[in-house]
Formats: C-alpha cells, structure tokens, sequence
C-alpha cells in the first residue's frame, strides 16, 4: 500500500513525488490568485468600460443580458479561485478534483480561442488577454497532465 510520502513508480501517477507534487500545489494556488484578478477586473467592467453610459444604447435586454452574464461569470471565477486555494489537494488526488482541473483548464483554453475568434488581434491589448487566458490554461493544465 502506497503512503503520501512514497515516491515509488512514475512521477505523475499518484502519489506525486516531492518536487512535482510542490509545483503542481504552487500552480493551482497560482491559478487562485489569477482568479482573484480576474474578479477584480471583471466587477470593475461598469468603470472601465463605461457601462453605465455605453450600456444605455442597446435594449434593456441585452443590457441586462451583459451585466448577468459578467456578474455570472464572475461568481464562476470566485468559485474557481476558492476551490483552487482553499481545496487544493482535493483538486489534485480525487476524479472529481482532477475532472474541475480539466474543466477550468479547457475554460480559458476556450476564452482564449475566443479572442482570437471575437477581436482577431488587431489590437496589441488582445495579444495581451491571449497571452493572459491561455497563461490561466497552463496554470490548470499542468497540474491536469499531471494527475491520475
């Protein structure tokens, strides 16, 4: 029977050896504190982007629709982000834990894709979020790869 501390077998079969189980710790945490970025820039869309002003030319629908959507999206992300700090280790030795870790990971795959697809960086600030979202990939992949 195998204990936390053996590092016998292949590293990235579980248990993690020493070194790689660190690592792949420091990126979910990693992968935390971007979540918590990225609620902070979200909840502060209205500011940034003139919400308040811009929003008052479409539909009250679609207005409504925008502001669910990012309020939606950012309750994902502190979802994201406690999970990723508060429940590490649950997210790198379960299924389920290594099944969210996919799922996030594939989340902001999918964003970045999506910036390339929606705004075709013609801008230098889409090349930015592209490099940001699929920095946000690799924080959940590795550690994805790496579990059972």
């Amino acid at each position: 029977m195998r204990t936390n501390n053996d590092c016998t077998g292949v590293c990235g079969t579980w248990p993690l050896c020493g070194k790689e189980k660190q690592i792949v710790e420091m990126l979910v945490k990693m992968g935390g504190v971007y979540c918590a970025c990225v609620i902070v820039f979200h909840l502060l869309f209205w500011r940034i982007f003139k919400w308040g002003e811009d929003l008052q030319s479409v539909s009250f629908v679609n207005r409504a629709i925008m502001q669910v959507v990012n309020l939606s999206l950012t309750f994902s992300f502190v979802i994201f982000g406690y999970v990723s700090l508060f429940h590490t280790m649950e997210l790198l030795e379960s299924p389920l834990g290594h099944s969210l870790l996919v799922l996030i990971a594939l989340f902001w795959l999918l964003r970045a894709v999506e910036q390339v697809v929606f705004f075709q960086l013609k801008h230098w600030g889409s090349a930015v979020f592209l490099v940001v979202f699929l920095s946000g990939a690799l924080l959940y992949g590795i550690p994805a790869a790496n579990a059972p």
